[in-house]
């Protein structure tokens, strides 16, 4: 995604192995899908890296140091694709687990009013 016109991905790191099963789904991905993949997002460096014996991942270089690694061991092509769109259209963010449901600048002190009140 980008943010104020700057695209957040600078890198996308597809690592693979070329004799592994779990590696079968990434492999037609590189032949079917990731040239389009590329021409699609010039502004995207893509580099690919070959791990023997271990399983594949996609892993993101953002703009703002933070990474994102994403398994995508036996998936199917479009799986991947998807996987790699999620990754470009992320912004990179840590994510940050909120404390209450209801996020409010001015909280209630007397609580939140739900449809099961009895009055």
């Amino acid at each position: 995604m980008s943010q104020r016109g700057v695209w957040q991905l600078q890198k996308l790191v597809v690592s693979y192995c070329n004799w592994g099963g779990s590696s079968r789904g990434i492999r037609a991905f590189m032949e079917s899908e990731l040239p389009s993949f590329k021409e699609a997002n010039p502004q995207l460096e893509v580099v690919t890296e070959l791990n023997r014996g271990q399983h594949p991942y996609l892993k993101g270089l953002y703009k703002n140091k933070n990474e994102r690694v994403v398994s995508v061991m036996n998936m199917t092509p479009e799986d991947v694709l998807l996987c790699a769109t999620r990754l470009r259209n992320s912004l990179g963010r840590k994510v940050v687990k909120l404390k209450t449901r209801h996020v409010t600048k001015h909280p209630s002190v007397q609580g939140t009013w739900t449809t099961d009140m009895k009055i």
